[in-house]
């Protein structure tokens, strides 16, 4: 009798265990509806999923994939906790669906995968299949008739529908006419045509574009930042492109003494001919000989390429004078 109490004790917790054992070996149920099951073509139901299970066991529900277009996906909600008592859960999922065809649907009962420990099964709902009717729209045929559809209409043509277009057409003619024939005037008054306008700009002589060519090199400062090597490329090939366009020889792709060759079969200043070598030779010892010249040099090297260009340049005809007119002057 003195061990009556702790007996007690042990049963109460032995109970305990199997109570909770039993709770969680107890199978998920699964309910499903349709709500509402019976709706019009294109309007939208709800189906509805909902499970009760215990706290350790695990439910997914399914993805809504369908083949047929007469029932389409509107909505995938997310699971829903409508109760927890204890260890007692129910969740539900729902479905927005919409319907596009009239006929009665069977759905078939719902089904959801259930695991626990070392269990994976499927759980299908309780009850009957799922039924949905689709109606469709009553037309009286007693009360109102049915036509066919009727052809396109043709109206016949009216000038007042295009007459305000026809207006605005008129006024921009005319006020290109006007722009163009004050273009004609004013080219005559120039001595021009019109067919000027479109003509490409002639070239550059070569010893413009060499002089534009050298004052941009000046600006870009590179001797002055220590980028010797690409000042006297720059100044170098000024000069060749110079010697191409103003004798026509290939001095681009020459050597220095293949151009210092080619230059003594043209007439040319002494001091400009002795400029041409000393330039060329002291590009090629800043090139390939890596040379770093002072800033003197530079300076100096950049001013005989510019007097060279302007003391071999074509001399710029003057218009021959009218004798009479030169008489006229005179007197």
């Amino acid at each position: 009798m003195k061990n009556f109490p702790i007996r007690f004790v042990v049963a109460l917790l032995s109970v305990g265990a199997l109570w909770s054992a039993a709770a969680q070996s107890r199978t998920p149920v699964v309910t499903a509806r349709v709500e509402p099951d019976s709706i019009g073509i294109g309007d939208r139901f709800d189906y509805i999923i909902e499970v009760e299970k215990d706290l350790v066991q695990v439910v997914r529900f399914p993805v809504y994939e369908s083949d047929d277009t007469k029932i389409e996906l509107v909505e995938d909600a997310p699971v829903d906790t409508l109760l927890r008592e204890g260890r007692q859960l129910k969740l539900r999922k729902r479905y927005r669906l919409a319907a596009f065809e009239e006929g009665r649907y069977n759905l078939g009962r719902a089904q959801v995968l259930y695991a626990d420990k070392n269990i994976v099964d499927t759980l299908w709902s309780a009850g009957d299949s799922l039924r949905l009717e689709v109606g469709t729209f009553l037309i009286d045929s007693t009360s109102q008739s049915i036509y066919d559809i009727k052809p396109q209409k043709t109206l016949p043509f009216r000038f007042g529908e295009i007459s305000g277009y026809l207006m605005w057409l008129v006024v921009i003619l005319l006020v290109l006419g006007a722009a163009v024939y004050g273009l004609v005037r004013w080219l005559q008054a120039r001595g021009k045509r019109i067919g000027d306008l479109f003509r490409p700009a002639p070239p550059q002589p070569p010893h413009v574009v060499a002089i534009r060519a050298l004052e941009a090199l000046h600006h870009q400062k590179l001797w002055q930042n220590n980028r010797h090597k690409q000042y006297y490329s720059g100044l170098t090939d000024i000069l060749r492109t110079y010697i191409s366009g103003r004798w026509g020889i290939g001095a681009m792709e020459m050597t220095t003494d293949e151009i210092v060759e080619a230059m003594r079969g043209i007439e040319l200043p002494d001091k400009a001919a002795m400029d041409l070598t000393a330039i060329l030779r002291d590009g090629d010892l800043v090139k390939f000989a890596k040379d770093t010249p002072d800033a003197e040099q530079n300076e100096a090297d950049y001013l005989k390429t510019y007097y060279f260009v302007e003391e071999t340049k074509p001399a710029e005809e003057v218009p021959a004078t009218d004798p009479d007119e030169a008489l006229k002057m005179q007197d």
